[in-house]
């Protein structure tokens, strides 16, 4: 039995769950990992990444077909969806083996099966009943399989699956998931997305850049709705530019499946349509997965299909912990890696600060991207704030303009009183990955008076953080 007893056993490999496993491993516990599916979870296999690769496919097949733009030629452009996807599952792979050597080398042991806490301290292990979305990829070696195992400390880290609703629910050919999303056997004429958040417009950008005719109903009144309004203005400006078509307001009351079509009957307001499409993707948010953790009988609370933590990670009840999407939202896989190490960390002991969410940046990797950090407009507006705010837009970028990429925004929002830098949105290229530079100035508590003294270099994107700094102190240079 010694085998079978650790210090601390993760239910689940997503992002919270292998990060943690590994930051635990590294302070000393003896560290187990269950897994019944895929090593990674639904990020790295399923998720964020492959959805990256399928987006990066597309973008370059845009911009192959606008050569012209560039001063180039390029004839008789085409792609073979196969091919796509099996890039898309290669880059999966790829990782997914990464984590596999990363869990080995800090000697995380890798439970193979499906998890049921029995007792405190206590986790049953059997094998898997559900079979895993295919293409899979092998189950990693040196696993050990079903029994029993113990440790003082029990993380949850199950994640998250799709939302379904009444009369949309996935059947794997007409109605996708981002499951079927992400592998389709060929490339269909038209689609209707329900949903606008990250994943339905992702998936819509995607397919909307392959020639697909692409129809995105939302029921609010606004595409990316936890996003600042007017960010989401522009976004959907361009991504209609594009060719994308938004219903706003609007919801689907009821399918009609035929042999390889469906039609949609949507209803916006007092408006009463009807659509037919090769397929839809149902994208209307992801649900914590509590289900058949034993999580009733141990009294662990719930709230909303999430499990309900502090700060740290604790439940209500001692010795089990909950990170990640099935802890609730934001459900972004960096929030579950910090959530995982803040947790961990307080049980060594060790000097750990509670999750600030209002910290959590979040990306839609749509095309212009969109990306943002604390409060919206609206939000700050609502919490009392006196705000100074500010905007600069990519057409004032002379990077952009040479990018091609002029059409954009960043929009900076600051406590007047304080400077405090409240929240930071914007839209256009690569603002992903410039989001960050708020992120951390957020953290530092910056003001926007060490932001204006910051030198940022030229020419590039990131001119745009500094402009729009500036304008919120009326004093923007280029615009």
């Amino acid at each position: 039995m010694a085998d079978n007893s650790f210090d601390v056993i993760i239910i689940g490999s997503g992002p919270g769950g292998y990060v943690t496993a590994i930051r635990a491993a590294q302070l000393g516990f003896k560290t187990a990992i269950v897994e019944r599916e895929h090593l990674g979870g639904i990020c790295l296999n399923w998720g964020c990444i492959p959805t990256k690769a399928l987006l990066r496919t597309s973008e370059i097949y845009h911009y192959m077909k606008h050569a012209k733009d560039y001063g180039l030629s390029a004839d008789n452009v085409s792609f073979d969806p196969a091919a796509i996807v099996q890039r898309s599952r290669g880059v999966a792979g790829r990782l997914n083996s990464g984590v596999t050597g990363l869990l080995r080398k800090n000697k995380v042991q890798v439970i193979w099966g499906e998890a049921k806490i029995s007792k405190p301290g206590e986790v049953v292990v059997s094998k898997p009943s559900k079979p895993a979305m295919q293409p899979q990829i092998p189950e990693p070696r040196g696993t050990i399989g079903a029994g029993t195992y113990t440790a003082k400390h029990i993380i949850i880290a199950t994640g998250a699956r799709p939302r379904t609703l009444p009369g949309l629910e996935a059947d794997g050919k007409l109605v996708w998931s981002y499951f079927e999303a992400m592998v389709p056997p060929q490339m269909p004429k038209s689609l209707l997305v329900v949903g606008s958040g990250a994943i339905g417009i992702e998936f819509a950008s995607f397919y909307n850049a392959m020639g697909v005719d692409v129809t995105v109903v939302e029921i609010m009144d606004q595409v990316m709705p936890v996003e600042d309004a007017e960010i989401a203005r522009i976004a959907q400006k361009q991504l209609e530019k594009l060719g994308l078509k938004i219903k706003l307001g609007a919801k689907v009351s009821s399918l009609k499946k035929a042999a390889n079509s469906v039609t949609a009957t949507i209803e916006q307001g007092a408006t009463k349509s009807e659509l037919t499409v090769d397929r839809v993707i149902s994208a209307v948010g992801v649900v914590g997965n509590i289900e058949n953790l034993g999580l009733e009988t141990l009294g662990v609370k719930t709230e909303k299909g999430c499990v309900v933590i502090d700060g740290f990670g604790r439940t209500n009840v001692a010795g089990i912990y909950a990170i990640g999407d099935v802890a609730g939202p934001p459900m972004l896989a960096h929030k579950a890696e910090h959530e995982g190490v803040i947790c961990i960390e307080k049980i060594k002991g060790l000097d750990a600060h509670p999750m600030k969410k209002e910290q959590i940046p979040g990306c839609t990797y749509c095309h212009p991207q969109v990306a943002s950090v604390g409060l919206t407009e609206a939000k700050a507006k609502a919490a009392g704030f006196e705000l100074k705010v500010g905007r600069f837009p990519f057409i004032g970028n002379g990077k952009a303009i040479a990018l091609g990429e002029d059409q954009g925004l960043v929009k900076t929002i600051f406590d007047a009183k304080t400077g405090r830098l409240l929240g930071a949105h914007m839209v256009g290229a690569e603002v992903t990955e410039l989001i960050q530079g708020f992120v951390i100035a957020m953290g530092l508590e910056t003001t926007e008076e060490e932001l204006i003294h910051a030198v940022f270099p030229h020419p590039t994107l990131s001119e745009t953080m500094h402009e729009s700094v500036l304008d919120s102190q009326k004093r923007v240079i280029h615009m």
